[in-house]
């Protein structure tokens, strides 16, 4: 049915009018009884319904568009029906489409945002409301900074979409919450050995190839034996299953400890499979199956070992500050570390108590070699009564 429609009322660019349409059994022309606006923005005309019978309330939608437009932000009737879950939708599609690793922890995210605005249309979602979700998370729930921060970079990720697909004409401003919780822990030997003796048999290869390699957690745990050649003496990550998407190669021929840890893992799966006719394709199991975490064990194991606090990360750290000790390029760390960007490997590159003592040590000696004592200036104390002189000046 095509509708004939006639203007009631212009105001500028814009006017209110009940559409008009002709009944095909009489052939007379008929006026709907809900008033509809028109206006134009961008050079595109747009009508839209009041969904009302009362013309007052069709001239107040108008006039709220015309200062939407005025102020450069048209909401529009589309925009008006987002809501939350829309949001999150295009958030979880955007993941999946990017092939995005990290989508598990922006669901646990959106979870949380869920328990605030999940009843919400985006508008309603203002920066009043994301301070008071921050009041929330931060003093009743108790949550983390960095959780925070995260749940709020998700949040902006939401509507930073929805403004490109053309779903909303404008973002609200979501606040950032400044985190400072860079750690800075690494493993001296002693303390790595005494975490490995408290740890279950079957984590033990894995605390040591993080150990040796500084590799990241999640990396060890899906480690396969096809990622492994011991003729050419490799163990590799494919192009991306890394964080930053890259691939990697750590050559293990001329590192005897991490070779033996291989080699005896190696061992050790071979006879399992023949024991139980299993097919083990993980470097790194529990009698067979792939570790998922080891949270719990890894808790226990630091308190025992009195260093309590620690994480599996630390490793990543501690392997940093081992290659800066041997002197190895960072450029070739950087390559077997899977760092991409200089800054944060420098950040990693930890100095402790042992390593201050020494360089002062080294300046000490080098000053020694110059001329000792000698070199430096004696301090003469002044008689008693040279300085009553200079006071009484």
């Amino acid at each position: 049915m095509k509708a004939k429609e006639k203007q009631k009322r212009d105001r500028g660019s814009g006017s209110i009018f009940q559409p008009e349409w002709k009944d095909k059994k009489t052939g007379q022309y008929r006026n709907s009884p809900t008033w509809w606006i028109q206006y134009h923005y961008r050079g595109k005309k747009i009508r839209e319904s009041s969904k009302s019978k009362n013309r007052a309330d069709a001239v107040k939608l108008l006039n709220r568009r015309m200062g939407e437009m005025g102020r450069g932000r048209l909401i529009g009737p589309e925009a008006e029906k987002v809501t939350f879950e829309d949001l999150a939708l295009m958030l979880e599609n955007d993941y999946k489409a990017n092939s995005m690793r990290s989508l598990d922890r922006a669901q646990d995210a959106i979870v949380h945002l869920y328990g605030s605005f999940g009843l919400d249309r985006a508008l309603d979602i203002t920066t009043d409301r994301v301070d008071g979700y921050i009041v929330t998370r931060r003093n009743t729930e108790r949550a983390k900074p960095a959780t925070i921060h995260y749940e709020l970079a998700i949040l902006k990720r939401m509507f930073s979409l929805a403004v490109q697909k053309a779903k909303l004409n404008h973002k609200p401003h979501i606040p950032s919450l400044e985190v400072r919780n860079v750690r800075t822990g690494f493993f001296e030997e002693p303390e790595f050995r005494s975490v490995l003796a408290h740890l279950p048999e079957d984590l033990r290869p894995v605390a040591e190839f993080a150990y040796l390699t500084g590799w990241r957690k999640q990396e060890i745990l899906k480690l396969q034996w096809r990622q492994v050649n011991f003729e050419a003496a490799t163990v590799r990550l494919e192009p991306g299953s890394t964080k930053n998407d890259e691939g990697r190669t750590f050559p293990f021929r001329t590192y005897p400890a991490l070779k033996s840890l291989l080699e005896l893992q190696k061992e050790r799966t071979d006879a399992l499979q023949q024991s139980s006719g299993m097919i083990i394709p993980w470097v790194f199991h529990r009698n067979g199956r792939r570790i998922k975490d080891y949270r719990k064990a890894w808790k226990n194991a630091c308190a025992k070992a009195g260093v309590p606090g620690r994480i599996p990360h630390d490793f990543r750290r501690t392997a940093v500050r081992n290659l800066e000790r041997a002197g190895v390029p960072r450029s070739v760390a950087m390559k077997l570390t899977g760092h991409k960007t200089e800054s944060v490997y420098r950040r990693y590159a930890i100095v402790s108590e042992s390593d201050l003592a020494e360089g002062v040590a080294k300046l000490a000696a080098l000053h020694q070699a110059d001329g000792g004592e000698a070199s430096f200036p004696k301090v003469v104390a002044f008689p008693e009564r040279a300085l009553d002189k200079v006071r009484t000046k």
